[in-house]
């Protein structure tokens, strides 16, 4: 894909799509004035207005972080992975395929997030448990040290879990017949915590 336009108020912001709405175009601008980006700034298809900063826009900075920009879905991204099956290996009808993946990963959000929530752990399993006290749980403990009201309280419970919103997971082929699992999800409700903390104290 190739950049279709670039806008050049201020540092240049590099456009990957034809159309664009004037509302994100005005916020875009102000962005490329501030000092402290670095480069350019890059758009993708998706890019529409958003509440504090553009959906859909990659924004370079330098001795600066933008805690509006980041956001509340902090890491919130796409996945794909290619597997070694072949769509000839996929049963006709998927219901059971998605059937097993719902039942597997925790999805959506009920009782206000509260206990019985049936997007979170309830117990979380051993690779979760694993990966949060071998990777994540010491980096916590210092942002939290530091920043106590950043606390959130769905920490574990929700890592690997799908979340709400336009989060999903989907099988894939593509043209060499190869399947391929694509996620799009985010931090949740930890994320959202520590967003919403920095965001208020900038």
């Amino acid at each position: 894909m190739t950049v279709k336009k670039v806008l050049r108020n201020g540092v240049p912001v590099k456009i990957w799509t034809e159309e664009v709405d004037q509302s994100a175009l005005d916020q875009l601008s102000d962005l490329s004035k501030l000092p402290f980006i670095h480069k350019h700034v890059a758009v993708m298809p998706d890019v529409h207005a958003g509440i504090g900063s553009t959906i859909g826009s990659v924004i370079p900075t330098k001795g600066a972080i933008i805690p509006a920009a980041v956001g509340v879905d902090i890491g919130c991204g796409m996945m794909a992975i290619k597997t070694s099956l072949k769509a000839s290996m996929l049963p006709d009808n998927l219901y059971e395929l998605r059937s097993e993946i719902e039942k597997r990963i925790p999805h959506g959000r009920t009782n206000n997030g509260g206990s019985g929530d049936r997007g979170a752990w309830g117990n979380p399993i051993e690779c979760v448990s694993h990966y949060w006290n071998t990777f994540l749980a010491d980096g916590y403990e210092e942002i939290i040290a530091k920043y106590p009201k950043a606390k959130g309280y769905n920490t574990i419970s929700h890592l690997g879990t799908l979340g709400t919103g336009n989060h999903f997971i989907e099988i894939c082929i593509d043209e060499s017949d190869y399947v391929w699992a694509m996620l799009h999800s985010g931090s949740r409700g930890i994320g959202n915590r520590i967003g919403s903390y920095f965001i208020e104290k900038a």
